[in-house]
């Protein structure tokens, strides 16, 4: 596909979006970003912010399945993954297949069911193959999960383990919209009109983006500037102020990757330090573990990525 006609797909992408969610631009374009990444992102703040809407919007637009997965206390990984059936005719139990085998899931509210759970579904996201019994299934190509959290409401939840926070590509922060994104919520809502969404992106084209954006250059100066950026999480004076963990090399390819499709997303077919500076926060916010002192002084992770982004210089 030429430049031109992606730049033109990316646009009616957008549109449609844009029918139904009328702000979140950065939102948006974390969607994009993991779209053509075929990673997984985790999106988190308050409900009735849009978040559950733009992955379904967004399902609409593109040619791959969807499920929704509703996280609760009492999911088991066998209402994830697979369920034996008694067939009456044939007198025998056959597998089930259940949500997870889809090209797109979205794990709404996932901090809200128990570790087993959590175990199942990260052997999906880091291997894409499920496990029943002593056989292994690959998933469908390609795989994705979207996952959303609420930080606001601690009781009854468990936290995710560091391993399975990793395998997200990016931790994208819903913020509220503003005074006039606010009315034109409003308009949509009290609105008659249903609002038809077109199928844009077909899964052809969408393996072809995701190929152009891997083909985006990048100069050596900008894999230089993006490990010293994460071996700065790891000197040990700014650990002891700071960090409890520090970023990983999944931190470096996650910054390279989704620094590439953003400069895609602008029409460009190279990396500029403006990609990296703009991602480093969604990519870096939820592999950096703060310290007690941290915690305890107020200190949050967009802070800490700030002060690292000050301390470093493009070379």
């Amino acid at each position: 596909m030429e430049s031109k006609n992606i730049q033109e797909k990316i646009q009616q992408v957008k549109t449609e979006i844009a029918k139904k969610v009328v702000w979140q631009e950065n939102l948006v374009r974390d969607l994009l970003i993991w779209l053509f990444s075929q990673w997984h992102v985790l999106l988190e703040w308050a409900p009735w912010l849009a978040k559950t809407l733009a992955v379904a919007t967004l399902s609409k637009v593109v040619d791959l399945n969807f499920k929704r997965i509703q996280f609760t206390p009492d999911l088991l990984p066998s209402d994830l993954i697979w369920a034996k059936i008694y067939n009456q005719e044939k007198q025998d139990f056959q597998i089930k297949k259940w949500p997870i085998f889809t090209n797109i899931v979205l794990a709404d509210e996932i901090n809200r069911s128990p570790s087993k759970v959590q175990s199942a579904l990260l052997e999906a996201m880091a291997e894409k193959q499920v496990t029943i019994g002593d056989k292994s299934y690959k998933l469908s190509e390609p795989f994705m999960v979207l996952a959303t959290q609420n930080p606001l409401e601690q009781s009854g939840t468990y936290s995710l383990p560091e391993a399975q926070l990793d395998r997200f590509l990016l931790k994208t922060i819903v913020n509220y919209p503003n005074e006039t994104q606010e009315i034109e919520i409003m308009k949509q809502y009290a609105s008659d009109s249903e609002v038809n969404l077109d199928k844009v992106l077909s899964k052809k084209e969408l393996l072809e983006i995701q190929k152009q954006a891997e083909s985006i250059f990048v100069n050596d100066h900008i894999y230089e500037y993006v490990k010293d950026l994460v071996f700065y999480t790891r000197n040990q004076d700014f650990m002891k102020k700071y960090l409890a963990i520090w970023a990983s090399p999944r931190a470096s390819i996650a910054l390279i990757k989704t620094a590439k499709i953003l400069a895609l997303l602008d029409g460009r077919d190279f990396v500029l330090p403006e990609d990296i500076k703009e991602m480093i926060y969604p990519v870096m916010r939820h592999r950096i573990i703060l310290s007690y002192e941290s915690i305890a002084e107020g200190v949050t992770t967009d802070d800490v990525i700030t002060e690292i982004l000050s301390k470093v210089s493009v070379q």
